[in-house]
C-alpha cells in the first residue's frame, strides 16, 4: 500500500497535528493493513484506507480539513465495529485495531494509542465474527528436501498441531481436511497452485521466521522449556519450522493470543482413514457440489449437536475417520448404549443445551478478552457438569465411563464465579455493576457511600422546598456541571443568599450550595473509585480463572465428544441406522444400504435400498445402467457408509460388515479448472492418475464414467485399461460406466462382477427401479433420458434414427448416418453395442482366410496337403479359443 500523503503548510512543509503524526507513525508500522484508529466512540480511517473502506463497506467518505489539506476520512461506531471488520477480512483485507491505552483524563498531551491486534483471516478471535461450529485455523508450510512441514493452530480454542507430508500432493490432502483460513509461506518459495483450496489466504512471510536453527528454541521457550520429545514431535524437523513460524506470526499480530497455545500435538495422519480434498468434495461431506452450501451435506445431516464444541468435534471426526478397530468399536459401543438408553440420551442432550462454548470461553480468558458475560456463561456451563457426570456414572461403555470421569465438577471455580458475578452483568467492564454485593468489602463500602449520598441528595430537595417555599425547586445532575438546584425564573426572588449561581437557562437558573458541593465530591468520588476498583477486582477474578485453563480445556474436549456421541445416537434412532461390524478383514458387505442425505431429502417417496458385497473373490464391481437410474447414488452411498462406519457412527443400512479401509478415492462428476488451464478431461485424468498411483489393496475406489471426456474409442480404451489396472491392484472398487463393453471383463478377469441398475420400459417410457441387480445392462437409454429432460420431439426422433443406422453400419458417402425409412425402422434388428475386440478378430480371421486362399493345392503331395491342412486347423482352433476367452 503506498505511503499516505501528508498535509502541507504554505511553505510546502508537512503540516501535521499531533494526532495525525501519531496516526501516520502507526500506519507506517502496519502498511499492509487497514488501520482502525480509535477516536472517542469511533474507529476512524484516513487517506487510502478510508477510500478502500468506504467502497468495501458502503459508508460515506468525508474529509478532515479542507482545500489542499483535505484528508479522506471515514469511520464506524466503536460499539458496532465487529460487523464492519468481519466484512473487510472476508474480502481479503487485514485490519489493525488501534486503541487508546491510557485514560484521557490522566493523559499529558495527546492520548497514547497502540495497535493491540492485527486481524487476518487466520487470526479472527471474536466469537461473533466466526462460525461457532467451524475451526479457525492459521497454518504454515515449510518445503524441505525430504518432506514438506506444516503446522496449524486455532488460537480461539488452543489447538496447535504439527506434521509432515511426503510431497505437495499429500500436503494438499491433509490441509484439505484441516481447512485453514490462512497459510503462511516463506517468501520466494514456489508452491504449486493446487495445494491450497479456494478461499484460503496465502501470506508470504520473511524466510528467517522459518529458520531451522531457531525453530526448536522458539518452541521450547514458548512451552516453558519443555522437551519437544515429550510432545511426540521431536523428529518433525520441517514441521517444527512451520510451528515456529505460526508462533512468530501470532506474537507479531496478537501477542496475548500466545497464552492460549499452551501445548503442541502431532498431526496423526497415519492413523486415520485418508480422505483427500477431491473425495470430500465429491461425497459432499462438508459442502455441496452445487453452490458450496452446508445444507444437503453429510455434516449437516449428522449435526444434531447441542454445543459449538460438539459441532467442531463432529467435523473433525468426519475429516479424520479412524483406522483402529478397537477405537472404532469404543465409539460404537458408546453410541449403542445411548441408543438403548433413550431417557439418558434425552437428559444428556437437555443438559447440553445449557452448555456454552467452554473451549472458546477458556480461550478468551487466556487472551484476557473475556468480559463479565463470558464468565457468567462459563459459570452456567460448569453448573451442568455434575448432572452430566451423574448420568454417565456406571455406564457400560468404557468411553462413556471415561467421559464421566473427565466431566468431574470444578466446585471451587464454580463457587468463586457464583459469589463474584451478578446474574446479568453489563458488557462494558469499566462502568460497574459487575460484582455482587458482599464479594469485596472495600467495594461494598464505596457503594454504601454512593447509596447514602444519593439518598441524602434526594432528601435535600424536600428540605430545600420546605425551607425556601419554592414548590417547583428540584435537584438534578449532568456530566458537565454535576449536581445542581434548579429554580424557575418566577421564583428567583425566593432564592436564599447562600445559593451560588452555576448556569442560566431560558426559563430557569441553576445553583449550588457549599453543602451540595461537599456531598457531590463524596458521591462522585466514591462512584469513580468504585468503578476503578470493580474493574481491578474483575481482572483479578479473570486471572484466577486462567489458573484453571487446563481443567477447562479438558472438560471442553469431554463435552464435545459426549455431544457428538449423543447426536449420532439421536440420528441413528430417528433414521433407523444400524451398527456396522468393522473388522480387520477384506469383506465389505452391505445389506439394504441407503444414501443418508438423499434418503433424508425425499418427501413422501421411499428410498430404494440396495445390497452390495465386495470381497477377495469379487473386488471389482462393473455397474452399468442408464443415466438417472441411480448408479452415482449407489457409488456415493457405499463410500459414505464406509466413512460413517470408521468414524464410529451407525450407518444407513439393515446391516453392514466393513473391512478396514485405509483410503477412499473418488472420481465422480465432470468439472473443469479453467483458472489453471485444465479442461474437464484433464481434471478427470489427473484425478484418475492420483488414484492409480496411490491406491492400495486396502483402499475403496469409486469411479464414475471414466473416459467420457474424449472420443468414444479413446475413452473406452482408457476405461478398459484403468479397470484392468485396478483389478490387478486388488482394491475394492465400484466402477460405473456407460461402456457396456467393460462387462466382458467378467469373463477374463477373476474377481470382476457385473451389476446393473434395473429399469423397465412401459409404453415407450423408461421407469427407473433404482434396484442394483447382477448382470450387465443391455442398453443405455440415453435418448429416453434426453426425452425426459425435455429435448424437442424432433431431436429425439432423429436421434433414434441415427442410433439405429449407426448400429446397422448405415452411413452415406460422406460418412454420416443415413436417414432411415419408416418401413426400415419397423423392421430394424435388435440394438447391438460395439464389440471392443471386433476389429482385432476381423483382422485375424481375414489373415487366416487369405492364407487358406494362397495354398498351392495343385503342387502338394497328399502327405504335404494333410500336414498343411493340420496346421491351418490348429490356427483356426487357436483363434476360436482366443475369441472364447475374450
Amino acid at each position: 500500500m503506498p505511503a499516505a500523503p501528508q498535509p502541507k503548510n504554505e511553505a510546502g512543509a508537512p503540516r501535521l497535528t499531533p494526532m495525525m503524526r501519531q496516526y501516520l507513525e502507526l500506519k507506517q508500522a502496519h502498511p499492509d493493513c487497514i488501520l482502525l484508529f480509535r477516536l472517542g466512540d469511533f474507529y476512524e480511517m484516513f487517506f487510502e484506507d478510508a477510500e478502500v473502506a468506504s467502497r468495501e463497506l458502503e459508508i460515506t467518505l468525508t474529509s478532515r480539513e479542507k482545500g489542499d489539506n483535505a484528508v479522506p476520512m471515514c469511520g464506524v461506531p466503536w460499539h458496532s465495529a465487529k460487523g464492519y471488520i468481519a466484512r473487510l477480512v472476508e474480502r481479503g483485507h487485514k485490519v489493525a485495531i488501534c486503541e487508546q491505552v491510557e485514560d484521557p483524563r490522566e493523559a499529558k498531551g495527546i492520548v497514547r494509542r497502540e495497535v493491540v491486534q492485527v486481524i487476518t483471516p487466520g487470526l479472527v478471535t471474536d466469537t461473533e465474527m466466526i462460525e461457532a461450529k467451524e475451526p479457525q485455523y492459521l497454518a504454515a508450510v515449510t518445503p524441505g528436501r525430504r518432506a514438506v512441514g506444516f503446522a496449524y493452530a486455532d488460537v480461539t480454542t488452543g489447538t496447535f498441531r504439527v506434521g509432515e507430508a511426503r510431497d505437495w500432493d499429500e500436503l494438499a490432502d491433509e490441509l484439505g481436511r484441516v481447512g485453514p483460513r490462512e497459510v503462511l509461506v516463506p517468501e520466494g518459495e514456489e508452491v504449486p497452485p493446487a495445494v491450497f483450496g479456494p478461499g484460503v489466504e496465502v501470506t508470504r512471510r520473511p524466510v528467517e521466521e522459518f529458520d531451522r536453527r531457531r525453530a526448536r528454541k522458539r518452541l521450547r521457550d514458548h512451552l516453558a522449556g519443555a522437551d519437544l520429545a515429550g510432545y511426540g514431535v521431536d523428529d518433525l524437523a520441517e514441521g517444527l519450522r512451520a510451528a515456529a513460524a505460526v508462533l512468530t506470526y501470532v506474537g507479531a499480530n496478537y501477542p496475548s493470543a500466545l497464552a492460549n497455545l499452551r501445548s503442541l500435538a502431532r498431526h496423526a495422519s497415519g492413523t486415520h482413514l485418508v480422505l483427500d480434498e477431491t473425495t470430500l468434495r465429491n461425497l459432499e461431506v462438508f459442502a455441496t457440489l452445487s453452490g458450496g452450501r452446508r445444507e444437503g451435506t453429510l455434516v449437516h445431516l449428522l449435526d444434531r449437536t447441542r454445543t459449538p464444541m460438539g459441532g467442531r468435534c463432529l467435523r473433525e471426526w468426519l475429516a479424520f475417520p479412524l483406522r483402529d478397530v478397537d477405537a472404532i468399536r469404543g465409539r460404537q459401543e458408546a453410541v449403542a448404549e445411548l441408543v438403548r438408553r433413550g431417557d439418558t440420551r434425552r437428559r444428556i442432550r437437555e443438559l447440553l443445551k445449557g452448555v456454552y462454548d467452554v473451549g472458546r470461553l477458556a480461550g478468551k480468558v487466556a487472551m484476557a478478552t473475556a468480559n463479565a458475560r463470558d464468565l457468567v456463561a462459563l459459570r452456567t456451563s460448569l453448573g451442568c457438569l455434575p448432572g452430566l457426570a451423574e448420568l454417565l456414572h456406571g455406564a457400560d461403555s468404557a468411553l462413556l465411563a471415561a467421559l464421566g470421569q473427565d466431566l468431574g465438577p470444578l466446585p471451587e471455580l464454580t463457587d468463586l464465579l457464583t459469589r463474584a458475578l451478578v446474574d446479568d452483568p453489563p458488557v462494558v467492564l469499566t462502568e460497574g455493576g459487575i460484582l455482587r454485593d458482599g464479594f469485596d468489602p472495600e467495594l461494598d463500602e464505596l457503594r454504601l457511600i454512593q447509596r447514602d449520598g444519593r439518598g441524602w441528595i434526594a432528601g435535600l430537595q424536600a428540605r430545600e422546598r420546605e425551607r425556601t417555599g419554592i414548590g417547583s425547586l428540584k435537584i438534578g445532575f449532568n456530566k458537565v456541571f454535576g449536581y445542581y438546584i434548579e429554580v424557575t425564573r418566577a421564583n428567583l426572588h425566593l432564592v436564599p443568599e447562600e445559593y451560588e449561581r452555576r448556569q442560566t437557562l431560558a426559563n430557569a437558573e441553576r445553583f449550588v450550595t457549599p453543602e451540595l458541593k461537599e456531598m457531590e465530591a463524596k458521591v462522585l468520588g466514591a462512584e469513580d473509585r468504585a468503578k476503578a476498583l470493580e474493574y481491578r477486582r474483575f481482572v483479578e477474578l479473570r486471572d484466577e480463572v486462567a489458573h484453571h485453563l487446563d481443567a477447562l480445556h479438558a472438560r471442553a474436549r469431554a463435552l464435545a465428544v459426549l455431544d457428538v456421541l449423543a447426536a449420532l445416537a439421536e440420528v441413528a434412532v430417528e433414521r433407523g441406522y444400524a451398527c456396522p461390524k468393522v473388522h480387520e478383514g477384506f469383506e465389505l458387505a452391505i445389506q439394504g444400504g441407503r444414501h443418508p442425505v438423499v434418503e433424508a431429502s425425499l418427501q413422501g417417496e421411499r428410498f430404494v435400498p440396495n445390497d452390495l458385497t465386495l470381497d477377495a473373490d469379487q473386488h471389482l464391481a462393473i455397474i452399468t445402467g442408464p443415466n438417472m437410474a441411480g448408479k452415482s447414488t449407489i457409488l456415493r452411498q457405499t463410500a459414505l457408509i464406509v466413512l460413517m462406519a470408521q468414524m464410529g457412527s451407525f450407518v444407513p443400512a439393515e446391516s453392514a460388515s466393513v473391512g478396514l479401509v485405509d483410503r477412499i478415492f473418488t472420481r465422480v462428476g465432470a468439472s473443469d479448472d479453467l483458472a489453471r488451464g485444465r479442461s474437464t478431461f484433464m481434471v478427470e485424468m489427473t484425478e484418475t492418475a492420483n488414484i492409480l498411483h496411490n491406491a492400495t489393496p486396502r483402499s475403496l475406489v469409486v469411479l464414475d464414467e471414466i473416459g467420457r471426456g474424449t472420443s468414444t474409442f479413446d475413452g473406452l480404451s482408457i476405461a478398459w485399461a484403468v479397470a484392468e489396472h485396478i483389478h490387478d491392484l486388488g482394491a475394492r472398487t465400484l466402477f460405473a460406466t456407460h461402456y457396456h463393453e467393460l462387462t466382458d471383463l467378467e469373463r477374463t478377469c477373476k474377481g470382476v462382477r457385473n451389476y446393473n441398475v434395473a429399469v423397465k420400459e412401459w409404453e415407450g417410457k423408461v421407469i427407473f427401479l433404482r434396484r442394483l441387480v447382477e448382470g450387465g445392462a443391455s442398453r443405455s437409454y440415453g435418448i429416453q433420458v434426453g426425452r425426459l429432460a425435455g429435448l424437442p420431439e424432433a431431436v429425439v426422433a432423429r436421434a433414434r434414427e441415427i442410433l439405429e443406422n449407426l448400429e446397422e453400419g448405415e452411413l452415406d458417402e460422406g460418412g454420416r448416418p443415413r436417414l432411415a425409412l419408416s418401413h426400415r425402422l419397423a423392421a430394424a434388428a435388435p440394438a447391438r453395442q460395439l464389440d471392443l475386440f471386433a476389429a482385432a478378430r476381423e483382422r485375424r480371421l481375414t489373415g487366416l482366410v487369405r492364407e487358406v486362399a494362397s495354398v498351392p493345392v495343385e503342387g502338394l503331395t497328399p502327405v504335404e496337403a494333410l500336414v498343411r491342412l493340420d496346421e491351418l486347423r490348429a490356427r483356426a482352433r487357436d483363434l476360436l479359443e482366443k475369441e472364447a476367452r475374450e
